[in-house]
């Protein structure tokens, strides 16, 4: 894998806007520089595209759509950015955050309308660090279904799309122009494309281990449970082009993976009061700090793993996702009518957990903080039935990436942008900040679908322009 001179290089074809990777940032990408009027293609590593888009929930934030609007639900792109920087620390650039807002939700809407790419509004719970109902995903909350559903957009709209094409190298010229790639066939066979204008969208490092334990030592030791294929090929091609790299100790980690099925059991079951217990019985943090920062949290405890707790009403919020529903059909909910029960299916101490659910009544009954600094309603109290699951912590992707701005163009460690590079998703960075604290839910879904859309026109764009 190498970024290599184009002089004197001869291609096999060539093809206006050239997209690597199709999960739902080249995907989207794809659809955009179609809609502009180029010809696209995509070139997928993997046999059958599901990337870590289908790995997710589907759910992407975005404000002022038309389903908010249906809803009654008042939002606006500065109040999306605000909470986005809010959860960072203020990390991730204002103008940066706000790009990605204002693009989320004519983006939403454009593939309802234009693609026919069906979305709901998740409205039963408020994710952590969101300020308002912003959630919108497949009625099945999975991503696979996101996947499914853009990859049928792509055929319907006239796209070419290659499978089982790994793209190994970029051919670029003395300006830092890309000229076109070289892709590899599973049977060796390489191919060479030339192309106008390039998106990379083949997403970031986690799949990468001696990357991962450079960038993000806290993590290296957890479970992967993201998608494999995602090794850093663009951080690797931006680098020898001299792109400028960012939060690169950023990732969406997840504290609650059923173990040892590796299935993520959603947060929701938090939102509606469920807490965190470790082998000992204890609580270890404020849950409500979210899910991502909890995968190190979950994954530093007693043998690695942690018990999840929640009543009926996380249940009920649960069953609206197909992962969950999996879950259940496995066996993996455990569900007990007492304490004594929920210690028996859990091998946890009563002594410990019935101390721990006492502290929270405390805290709900005075209305002030808990010793982890989490706030509980009267509502959110756990009464029988109660639900456990066994979890671990793990890395789903990386968030840190290439630098790029507010129309996707990858830009050189100087802030001048590369000719006709784009990029978007985990190939891109974030907006979740430099570390795991930073992710705010949908964060990666957000950043492959408004990055991407964004990527797209620009490329096309730059296609146009070069005709």
């Amino acid at each position: 894998m190498a970024v290599l001179s184009a002089q004197g290089v001869e291609f096999d074809f060539e093809v206006p806007v050239v997209v690597v990777g199709a999960g739902a940032c080249g995907l989207v990408a794809a659809l955009a520089a179609h809609d502009e009027g180029q010809e696209v293609l995509v070139l997928e590593r993997d046999e059958n595209p599901t990337g870590s888009t289908s790995l997710s929930a589907g759910l992407i934030p975005a404000p002022c759509t038309r389903l908010q609007k249906e809803a009654g639900i008042e939002d606006s792109p500065e109040l999306f950015a605000q909470d986005l920087v809010a959860k960072t620390h203020d990390h991730t650039p204002y103008d940066q955050a706000l790009a990605a807002a204002k693009a989320a939700g004519p983006m939403i809407d454009w593939l309802m309308e234009k693609h026919q790419v069906e979305f709901e509004l998740v409205t039963g719970f408020l994710y952590p660090g969101h300020s308002r109902l912003r959630m919108h995903g497949p009625k099945s909350r999975t991503g696979a279904d996101l996947e499914q559903n853009l990859l049928s957009a792509v055929s319907n709209a006239g796209i070419d799309l290659i499978t089982g094409a790994s793209v190994e190298d970029l051919y670029v010229d003395a300006a830092g122009r890309v000229a076109g790639v070289r892709f590899r066939r599973p049977d060796g066979a390489q191919e060479m494309l030339g192309c106008k204008a390039l998106v990379l969208a083949c997403c970031g490092f986690a799949g990468d281990a001696e990357m991962v334990r450079r960038y993000i030592p806290e993590i290296a030791d957890a479970e992967c449970c993201g998608h494999l294929s995602n090794t850093g090929d663009a951080v690797k091609w931006g680098e020898a082009l001299g792109a400028g790299l960012a939060d690169m100790g950023a990732y969406q980690g997840h504290g609650s993976v059923a173990h040892p099925h590796g299935l993520p059991l959603t947060w929701a079951v938090i939102t509606k009061g469920g807490i965190l217990l470790n082998l000992e019985g204890r609580r270890f943090s404020n849950e409500m700090r979210g899910y991502s920062e909890h995968a190190a949290e979950v994954a530093s405890q007693p043998g690695n793993v942690a018990w999840d707790i929640y009543g009926s009403g996380g249940e009920e919020a649960a069953m609206g996702f197909h992962d969950y529903r999996e879950l259940r059909k496995l066996g993996v909910v455990k569900t007990a009518n007492s304490l004594e029960e929920l210690a028996t299916v859990t091998g946890l101490l009563v002594e410990a957990v019935a101390a721990e659910l006492e502290a929270v009544e405390r805290a709900a009954q005075t209305g002030e903080p808990d010793r982890f600094g989490r706030k509980f309603s009267q509502e959110q109290l756990l009464q029988p039935p109660y639900f456990a699951v066994k979890v671990n912590g793990a890395l789903f992707h990386t968030q840190g990436g290439l630098v790029i701005d507010a129309e996707a163009r990858v830009l050189r460690a100087d802030g001048t942008p590369l000719p006709n590079l784009m990029a978007g998703g985990g190939a891109a960075r974030g907006v979740s900040g430099d570390s795991n604290y930073g992710y705010l839910s949908g964060n990666g879904l957000l950043s492959a679908t408004a990055f991407g859309r964004l990527a797209g026109i620009s490329a096309a764009r730059i296609a146009a322009a070069t005709a």
